[in-house]
């Protein structure tokens, strides 16, 4: 039985694995779970799972946590800190580790994970788009095995040919496609952007996520973020990795092969399929997704995507252009204005606007080290907060 740590279990990727690993008892065991501060959805994760960890970012919410735990004879190991994120992703009792961290808050324990030699799969995409080469090293010396958690990028590896190794251009790949649901406005004139709400801008008409990828994924930002991921995940030049919306949300990625074969997987729009890939892989186990109907889907219809309503995509292609900094100054930005665009602070079309401003503001210099990443990071939040705190709540 292979012991599994699920770092963001609280979060819709944690209890999506927590999920395919209930289903396969006879294969996985859990044996660490890591959170920041949801001490109830710990709580009750530990009281079902009963893993030999439980690790809390939120020092407070641990031991809000352990006294929870105690009083309920639960004898589960609670650890404090997010250097206790950092130790459940490198125990040697569980060498699968789930990185489902939203955000750059992952980065740290995503590195622990892969200096560890673990398998990796990574849900974290900011931890590649901020810190994508260190961590491919940092995986290549350890030994560590790398896969992809989100669909689209777990969809191209299933596409790939087998020997295919991360940071390395796949033999006769031409290109590859990823694809968009295109979120909930894809249909919105520029007025009619400018009004949305958070909570319309949440609710995914195909995928049940959390808000911040939601909104993401409402700004094409979040395909952006997939775009730098994929051309570091698979070495590829990124003028080769290409974007098309997909409505349905049924292909969730293809492969174009110098030979003119194109191939692409499919499956209905559930992440427990990529996650139940990640775990078995290279075999398959059941994950509890329903299966796909062809007949019932009838048709498959594809579009362009529209940089001019949705510019936060180009602006990560043109991260992604410049490499080194960029990424993690692009990805900075877009975390600390979809923050303020949730809290209610700014519109949602003044997302692009402070991601621009922030990126044509900073110098992208190389990523040599984890320090000068993580310098970056913190540069660019600061100057998104001062560019959100000028644009005020409507431009």
């Amino acid at each position: 039985m292979i012991g599994v740590s699920v770092l963001g279990s609280t979060g819709t990727i944690g209890e999506n694995t927590l999920d395919v690993v209930a289903r396969n008892p006879e294969r996985f065991r859990v044996v660490a779970l890591g959170a920041r501060r949801n001490v109830l959805g710990m709580l009750a994760q530990c009281e079902r799972f009963r893993p030999d960890y439980a690790a809390m970012a939120e020092p407070a919410c641990a031991a809000e946590l352990e006294a929870l735990l105690r009083t309920r004879g639960i004898p589960t190991r609670v650890l404090a800190g997010p250097e206790a994120l950092e130790e459940i992703a490198r125990l040697p009792e569980a060498p699968y580790v789930m990185a489902g961290i939203v955000g750059a808050a992952g980065l740290r324990s995503t590195l622990a994970a892969a200096r560890a030699g673990q398998r990796l799969m990574v849900a974290n995409k900011e931890s590649l788009v901020m810190a994508g080469s260190l961590l491919i090293d940092e995986a290549r010396a350890a030994g560590s095995t790398l896969l992809p958690i989100d669909s689209e990028h777990n969809a191209v590896f299933q596409c790939l040919p087998p020997a295919s190794v991360p940071g390395v251009a796949p033999v006769g790949v031409r290109r590859i496609v990823l694809t968009a649901s295109g979120g909930p406005f894809l249909d919105f004139d520029a007025e009619r952007l400018a009004t949305v709400t958070p909570d319309q801008a949440c609710a995914h008409p195909k995928w049940v996520m959390g808000r911040k990828i939601s909104v993401d994924s409402a700004t094409l930002m979040n395909k952006g973020l997939e775009v730098i991921e994929a051309s570091i995940l698979f070495g590829l030049d990124v003028s080769r990795v290409d974007v098309v919306v997909h409505r349905q949300s049924i292909i969730h990625s293809l492969v174009e092969y110098v030979d003119g074969s194109l191939l692409a997987q499919l499956g209905s729009p559930d992440m427990r399929t990529p996650i139940a890939h990640a775990l078995a892989w290279p075999e398959r186990v059941g994950s509890g997704v329903q299966f796909l109907d062809l007949l019932r889907v009838g048709q498959l219809q594809f579009e362009a995507p529209d940089v001019r309503r949705f510019p936060c995509l180009a602006l990560a292609r043109e991260a992604a252009r410049v490499a080194g900094l960029a990424p993690a100054i692009a990805n900075a930005a877009n975390e600390v204005a979809v923050a303020a665009f949730l809290e209610g602070r700014l519109n949602f079309t003044g997302i692009p606007k402070v991601i621009e401003s922030v990126l044509s503001g900073m110098a992208a210099g190389p990523a040599t080290d984890l320090g000068r990443v993580l310098d970056a990071d913190a540069e660019a939040r600061s100057r998104a907060t001062r560019v959100v705190d000028s644009l005020g709540n409507f431009q």
